[in-house]
């Protein structure tokens, strides 16, 4: 099996590995970085919660190979809080009780995140729009849109 070589930012950090040619940019994530808060839910890239930033665009990292992901930078989940606070979009899901089991929550998260930075004002349907690709198995989502609408507010209001 081939190995290559990879060079990136994560959350900050400039990282080197050498993997095998056909790792997931996840499996690179979890296994060679250690940050398990970015999940592997479906095996079939439906559900998000693998979500990170990818040079700030939210991608699948189930769908993309840690060799693409050569050169950029990327932020999982563990990279969004700052100096030990919640990002606002963290902190609007935690007051919303956006979650239950919490499995899907990080991709949930990385996902609005990437969301309201193009949305200010965003109503119901757009938010439910954009969560297409999210799958929550435990809740009805009512939570989860009013978490990113209250997010999104918030990381307009700073």
């Amino acid at each position: 099996m081939s190995s290559t070589s990879v060079s990136m930012t994560v959350n900050g950090q400039k990282v080197s590995k050498t993997v095998p040619a056909r790792t997931l940019l996840v499996t690179f994530l979890r296994e060679h970085l250690g940050l398990t808060g970015t999940h592997i839910g479906c095996d079939t890239s439906q559900c998000g919660a693998c979500n990170v930033h990818v040079d700030d665009k939210c991608v699948k990292s189930c769908t993309m190979l840690a060799a693409q992901a050569d050169g950029t930078s990327i932020k999982t989940i563990e990279g969004v809080a700052k100096d030990g606070e919640l990002h606002p979009m963290q902190l609007a899901f935690k007051q919303n009780h956006a979650l239950q089991c919490g499995f899907c929550t990080p991709g949930m998260v990385m996902t609005a995140i990437d969301f309201a930075k193009n949305h200010q004002n965003p109503d119901e349907q757009e938010i439910r729009n954009h969560l297409e690709g999210n799958f929550c198995r435990c809740t009805g989502y009512h939570n989860i849109v009013k978490a990113i609408s209250d997010g999104t507010k918030a990381m307009h209001n700073k």
